[in-house]
């Protein structure tokens, strides 16, 4: 079982999770890409002392991208979670 700083990498400040999901109790947050809904739920709530209600989790592929040298990539492959909390549990966005 991995800690709750190997499982959440951070909370995710976008437009859409600070004003349309923060109304509704939800929060985005970048996670392991091999970590499951369980254990995204007890890291966030060891981490933040909250109560999680529910887990939404999605994948998405890293760009690809072009080097100097005409060399092509891609950025790393990562996983988001909306995190929804118990009504009156709040996280400080600072």
């Amino acid at each position: 079982m991995k800690n709750a700083l190997q499982t959440v990498k951070g909370l995710q400040i976008t437009e859409k999770g600070t004003t349309q999901l923060a109304g509704q109790n939800k929060y985005l947050f970048k996670v392991d890409p091999a970590a499951n809904k369980i254990e995204i739920k007890r890291a966030v709530e060891d981490f933040f002392k909250v109560k999680v209600l529910k887990v939404n989790t999605m994948n998405y592929d890293g760009k690809p991208h072009r080097e100097r040298t005409l060399k092509y990539g891609r950025k790393p492959d990562w996983k988001r979670a909306i995190v929804t909390l118990k009504a009156g549990d709040k996280i400080e966005l600072e």
